[in-house]
């Protein structure tokens, strides 16, 4: 007696089996009077099937899900990970313009071979080592490869982000036409000078605090040693003297519109020799002759630009206090330090009226800028040496004496206004002046702790002083 299968006398099951291009359609016809058997292998086929189907599945939308979101910007270079998108998009926005000034600067167009990945994430409380930028760079044996961490937060320092920004894509300018580089090789990076003066003359900038910080120098520093100085390691007033030597060197170097030559300079640094100034002679010429007084011209020529402005009462007093101690320089003599109420009590020499005269043209330029405070006193003090310089010595000392009186109450009393707004200003209003914000910078990265190394013996070491300083 024939056996009826529990599946009925004629039954269709479809199965659809993962391939490596596209699912296909299995299908299996049990006929009536077929042994159970042959219907459980088929079943079993069929159940192995969508196992298959399902766990392909969920790997893919497993790994779909895992991929983070991304932006790519206007000219794809840079591909932005992390984040939501409208801070990728605020990043990818001064990628693109930072690009773009650097060009601009350059005279070249855009022909960039690889691409900067941005990973945005943000900062995390318990791992406070991790630094706000951090830009890596490697080579694949295809050419390089170039990726920028950024540390999202609510006080992110946007001119820290520009910069790596600037580097990577000068990193990248430097290796374009190199894309076959051994394993191993040592990548040279962009030099700061390049770096911090190209974002100086960026429209837009002010650049009067670096032609002030120029104008305040007394001996500027010579190219050579300017040329070997790491801005990493300076202080606040240290990086702002430099970014202000940058822009006077990038200034001459582009002197006629020269971006050409500059854009060569780039494309040749992955040759560069440990002189840095001898490379600069082989690719501008303005510098083979006499590269210092060059240099000194350039500085001269920013300090020209100053533009003017009045002094701050504790500016104007320091500026009137260098000038009151007279130089007296004599023939074989070391130079002597006078002050005007010595000078009073006796007859002048050739020399001392000499500085007199010196120190009147001095006045007549520094008056006008003091303090609207401090001008009263300058005048005067104009007055006394005219009187002194003639020889007319009659009631001077007395004079000089109740100017230096009033000046001492005045700057007690400046120092007291000076206090007072300074606490207003800490505790009234509702957002600072920004006076501060430099020093606040500068001290906020002197307490930032070094990162950790997490090798093995680094971490052993890291817990043994945890326990001995608890």
């Amino acid at each position: 007696m024939a056996k009826t299968s529990p599946l009925g006398t004629s039954a269709t099951y479809l199965c659809f089996v993962a391939a490596p291009c596209r699912g296909c359609v299995v299908r299996h016809r049990i006929a009536a009077g077929q042994p159970p058997a042959i219907a459980s292998i088929i079943i079993g086929k069929m159940l192995r099937c969508v196992a298959t189907v399902l766990c392909s599945a969920v790997a893919w939308q497993m790994a779909h899900a895992a991929q983070p979101e991304r932006s790519t910007s206007p000219s794809r270079q840079f591909v932005i990970y992390g984040a939501d998108a409208k801070v990728r998009g605020a990043v990818s926005g001064l990628a693109e313009q930072t690009k773009t000034n650097l060009l601009t600067l350059l005279r070249q167009r855009d022909d960039w071979k690889t691409p900067v990945v941005i990973n945005l994430q943000p900062q995390q409380a318990n791992v406070p080592e991790i630094p706000p930028a951090d830009l890596r760079f490697s080579q694949t044996g295809f050419g390089i490869k170039l990726q920028l961490d950024l540390t999202i937060s609510k006080n992110i320092d946007v001119s820290l982000v520009e910069r790596e920004l600037l580097r990577a894509i000068l990193l990248e300018m430097i290796y374009r036409k190199q894309p076959h580089i051994a394993a191993g090789a040592v990548l040279v990076e962009p030099p700061d000078w390049l770096i911090e003066g190209a974002l100086a003359l960026a429209p837009g900038r002010d650049r009067g605090a670096l032609i002030e910080a120029i104008a305040n120098t007394e001996k500027p520093l010579p190219l050579e040693n300017f040329l070997r100085q790491r801005s990493a390691l300076l202080d606040f007033t240290g990086r702002a003297l430099y970014r202000a030597y940058a822009l006077a060197l990038l200034q001459m170097l582009l002197d006629g519109k020269n971006g050409g030559a500059l854009a060569q300079y780039i494309d040749h640094l992955s040759d560069s020799s440990n002189d840095p100034l001898a490379d600069l002679k082989a690719r501008f010429p303005i510098l083979a002759d006499d590269a210092e007084r060059t240099w000194q011209l350039a500085l001269n020529r920013l300090k020209s630009l100053q533009t003017f402005r009045l002094l701050t009462f504790a500016e104007s007093e320091q500026r009137l206090d260098e000038l009151l101690r007279v130089k007296i320089s004599e023939v074989g003599k070391p130079v002597k330090v006078v002050r005007l109420d010595e000078l009073a009590q006796h007859k002048l020499s050739a020399s001392e009226k000499m500085a007199l005269d010196q120190l009147k043209r001095d006045l007549l330029f520094l008056v006008p800028q003091t303090n609207p405070v401090l001008r009263p006193i300058g005048r005067e003090y104009q007055e006394i040496v005219a009187l002194l310089a003639r020889g007319k010595r009659r009631g001077l000392p007395k004079r000089l004496s109740r100017l230096e009186f009033t000046r001492k109450q005045l700057a007690a009393r400046m120092t007291e206004i000076d206090d007072y707004l300074n606490w207003f200003e800490a505790t009234q209003m509702n957002s600072g002046s920004g006076n501060f914000t430099g020093y606040l910078k500068a001290i906020d990265q002197s307490q930032l702790q070094t990162p950790r190394r997490h090798d093995p013996l680094s971490v052993y070491v890291d817990a043994l002083e945890d326990q001995f300083e608890n």
